[in-house]
């Protein structure tokens, strides 16, 4: 059973909001292993709305539809979607109560056009929700289901999970379940060299590739009767992909970001980190503070933009910089063993580049990043050379210091010598 999804609103169009929900309710999809072939936006016109729903109902089986579910005049969507499947709308006291009591309870003022969110097509099925006043609608034709879910992510997510993930649940035959696999410090093309086999020969389960900034995501999905089943489909190809990736691999839990993986590292080993941050300016230290119990290891994080404060805070050397320059491999390693020093941790990573997009010149240009760790005495500084605008730099940066950090944390772990002054805690 195919799905397609139409996103409703002229802000959408010119670009006022960013369509979050397109990712939200596309991933939904594919866990549902749903196919979806189809995404369009559309402004809020009766006309073209009219258009896109009934071309969206000749081709595919679910014909999902977000937003214009509101009281004003421009919330077309009900009305439009009625008028595609030949349904009358009809005033739904019990939505009309609901809608009331909402309101009331709230404090909002209540106003007659509130009222136009309780009229419903005939036949169809309301959807309650419980975090505003447009409900959901499912109308079932004889060629296709058409749902309708409201626009603000804080109401439409909540209801997808509550009702809708169930309904289409039960549409698919059999179960679909999922693995991921996610790999970091290899870049995408060679990871899905790496991979290509399994990939070209995957029928079921399959195998589906998703970059990220310094990341690889593998998801494994099969589709059997039931979940056990699924997942004994799932496990050989899993266990073939760490073959592959082997520690590249941090984690095969959906839910676990890169720097999950870090903390977590660092807390079951009981090290603590500092960050000492020049171009990214405390992105490293919020992914890492992001994470709840962080407080556990995470030390201290210091801002050290200027020269000044690189000297200050971290001991950097005045000869270093002036020798050298801010933004070179010794610099950075200075400011990952001082971060170890002046704050007294196990760790401490140092981030040192030119994030443009002035700055640059012909032996440094713009996106040149030094990256300094220091684990417990052992230090190794890495250059990179990113690409794009400035925040992207920074974002790149931040990402390749977690998979850097986690690097040397595991060979030290295993004992394995990296950069000078090897020393155990």
């Amino acid at each position: 059973m195919n799905a397609e999804l139409i996103f409703v609103g002229t802000e959408l169009l010119l670009g006022n909001i960013t369509n979050t929900n397109g990712v939200f309710l596309a991933q939904e999809l594919a866990n549902l292993g749903m196919p979806c072939y189809y995404q369009t936006i559309v402004g809020d016109n009766e006309e073209r709305l009219s258009a896109t729903i009934k071309q969206a109902v000749e081709r595919s089986e679910v014909v999902i539809l977000c937003g214009g579910l509101g009281p004003t005049e421009d919330d077309l969507t009900k009305e439009t979607a009625a008028a595609v499947c030949g349904r009358k709308l009809v005033m739904d006291e019990t939505v009309r109560a609901g809608i009331e009591e909402y309101l009331t309870t709230h404090g909002y003022k209540i106003t007659e056009n509130n009222f136009k969110q309780a009229l419903m097509p005939e036949g169809a099925t309301v959807v309650p929700n419980a975090n505003g006043t447009a409900p959901g609608v499912i109308i079932e034709t004889e060629t296709s289901r058409v749902i309708l879910l409201p626009g603000p992510p804080g109401e439409m997510i909540p209801m997808f999970k509550e009702h809708i993930r169930t309904y289409l649940d039960k549409l698919t035959p059999g179960t679909i379940v999922s693995q991921m696999v996610k790999v970091c410090g290899i870049g995408e093309s060679l990871a899905e060299t790496m991979a290509k086999d399994l990939i070209d020969g995957q029928k079921n389960p399959t195998i589906a590739t998703y970059a990220k900034t310094g990341e690889v995501h593998f998801r494994v999905t099969a589709m059997a009767e039931n979940e056990k089943e699924g997942l004994k489909l799932i496990k050989p190809v899993v266990k073939e992909l760490k073959v592959r990736f082997g520690a590249n691999i941090y984690s095969t839990d959906a839910d676990t970001t890169l720097e999950k993986a870090v903390v977590d590292l660092l807390k079951e080993n009981d090290l603590t980190v500092t960050t000492a941050e020049s171009c990214t300016g405390g992105m490293l230290a919020s992914r890492i503070v992001g994470i709840p119990g962080a407080s556990d290891m995470f030390k201290e994080g210091v801002v050290t933009y200027s020269n000044k404060a690189k000297r200050k805070y971290l001991g950097v050397r005045k000869s270093t910089i002036v020798k050298y320059g801010a933004v070179s491999e010794q610099t950075a390693r200075e400011m990952a063993k001082g971060g170890c020093d002046t704050t007294k941790s196990d760790a401490c990573v140092g981030i040192t580049g030119i994030a443009g997009p002035d700055g640059g010149t012909p032996e440094k240009p713009v996106g040149l990043v030094y990256i300094g760790v220091c684990v417990c005495g052992n230090t190794l500084v890495k250059e990179y050379r990113f690409s794009g605008n400035r925040t992207t730099i920074r974002e790149a940066a931040t990402s390749a210091a977690l998979i850097q950090l986690r690097e040397c944390l595991l060979s030290y772990f295993s004992e394995v010598t990296f950069g000078k002054d090897k020393k155990k805690k």
